[in-house]
């Protein structure tokens, strides 16, 4: 067992090096037992508060655990389908199969109650040869701690086998046209309508994506579409600037008002507009931070530690009370849901809405309230983006660096960065952000990749160029 895979907010490697079928039926098994742990733990605190003189809620044989389980399109997943329900099912759980869906299908399931829990077989947006799984107890992601209890329950291999006869079933459902129909329903349209490019990555999003679009009433352009899970035009990661290149062409060939970009399970978006510009996940939180704003003033708004000073400028300016917190989708939909936030979202395009929406990650969803927002007004979204503060930043940059290897190299990096003279300010809680005052770095380790995650911002090109040098040889001298 590789115990690399088993990260801080889901378990991801090589699928044919990694994740065996032995090591996944086991996952399978662990996570039956877990969750029926977790459910019987919940009706015992349910009997014990229940009214004395009701019919005790405890009586009979408690109900059969049900996980939803869906997959995305890679080469690997129907594989991994059928080792973990083999684990679930030999354990007595019952399996709600939704077939090859985005991952926020399979939130959606979880937040409707059609399960105990659920999990989705994704490699999100890493390389095709790489898959994972996200897995949810009722509605919410398992945690680091949980994640690992259950790497320590495979490891030990002491499951309890039901007899044939009790082994778990397995149930189609099909939720797609549920799941449009209620998005279709919870966004605010307005009278004027543009025409859209939509790159899916070949990935899982994009029939779902086109066809919302157009019920909405958009002109939609379908780009990479079709589910491929091979990724043969371009790596299905959105956050990288040469995989948005085919967008920004398409953009400007079609004379289209803007692009959205999905990642492989479509729980991510970026956006292009007109001119080629590329809108991250960050400069899209200041777009939907002011529409929910006005719809609940003084709200609170979770945003990760990568994210431009820009989005705490403007966000505060417009009334809310912004919270930076680590980075990764699980950590920030934790962090508020402990806020009580109406919206959270991260510079990698994961949007998280608790206005009119559950508040899971969902890109497919994100795109479609910034088409809403488009629609209620003659601005175009290169307009918009000409109201957003103009800062200097890059990218996320990657540097690879063995999983065994990255925090430690980190923690030297952010010892030399602290040292400075000139840093004015630090936060630490996910890696190491300095502030320069006319500037920021930060340096973390990735909790999705066996690297480390560099982004800066400045004032200006001068600037962004010696703090990026700063970061770069830091993190050398510590390798």
């Amino acid at each position: 067992m590789n115990p690399a895979v088993f990260r801080a907010y889901d378990i991801r490697g090589k699928a044919e090096r990694d994740l065996s079928d032995e090591l996944v039926r086991g996952l399978g098994c662990a996570i039956g037992a877990d969750f029926t742990a977790r459910a019987a733990a919940q009706r015992a605190s349910a009997d014990a508060t229940a009214d004395a003189s009701a019919e005790p809620a405890g009586l009979g044989s408690p109900p059969r655990l049900r996980v939803a389980l869906g997959r995305d399109c890679r080469l690997s997943s129907p594989r991994l389908w059928r080792a973990l329900s083999d684990g679930l099912r030999s354990v007595g759980v019952d399996i709600i199969d939704l077939g090859v869906v985005p991952t926020p299908v399979v939130y959606f399931a979880a937040h409707q109650g059609l399960a105990d829990g659920a999990v989705q077989i994704t490699g999100s947006h890493n390389p095709a040869g790489d898959n994972g799984f996200k897995m949810l107890f009722g509605a919410r992601r398992l945690d680091s701690d949980a994640i690992q209890s259950l790497r320590s329950e495979i490891e030990r291999g002491e499951f309890v086998q039901v007899d044939e006869g009790r082994r778990g079933v397995v149930e189609r459902r099909d939720l797609m046209d549920e799941y449009l129909d209620r998005v279709a329903a919870s966004v605010a349209l307005g009278p004027r309508r543009c025409k859209v490019v939509v790159d899916a990555s070949n990935g899982v999003g994009g029939p779902a994506a086109v066809a919302l679009y157009r019920r909405l009433g958009f002109e939609v352009v379908p780009l990479y579409c079709d589910m491929d899970g091979r990724f043969l035009n371009h790596p299905p990661d959105p956050i990288v600037p040469e995989n948005l290149a085919d967008l920004q062409r398409a953009v400007a060939t079609h004379g289209a008002e803007l692009g959205l970009a999905l990642d492989g399970d479509a729980d991510r978006i970026a956006a292009v507009d007109a001119r080629g510009r590329i809108l991250w996940g960050d400069q899209l939180m200041i777009l939907y931070g002011r529409e929910v704003l006005e719809a609940h003033p003084g709200a609170s708004v979770v945003v990760d530690i990568k994210c431009s000073r820009a989005v705490i400028d403007e966000l505060t300016a417009a009334g809310g009370h912004v919270d930076m917190w680590r980075a990764g989708h699980s950590l920030i939909k934790a962090r508020m849901d402990a806020l009580g936030a109406k919206l959270a979202g991260e510079l990698s395009g994961h949007i998280f809405f608790a206005d009119r929406w559950p508040g899971f990650d969902d890109g497919i969803y994100a795109g479609a309230r910034l088409l809403a927002i488009l629609s209620r007004s003659q601005t175009t979204l290169a307009a918009h983006c000409d109201t957003l503060p103009q800062m200097v930043n890059t990218p996320e940059l990657r540097v690879a660096c063995p999983d065994e290897h990255k925090f430690a190299r980190v923690a030297r990096a952010a010892a030399t960065l602290r040292a400075r003279d000139d840093v004015v300010g630090v936060l630490d809680i996910d890696g190491v952000r300095v502030d320069f005052g006319d500037g920021w770095g930060l340096v973390r380790a990735s909790n999705t990749e066996p690297a480390i995650v560099l982004r800066c911002e400045a004032r200006t090109e001068t600037r962004l160029s010696e703090i990026r040098a700063l970061l770069e040889g830091a993190v050398t001298a510590a390798g």
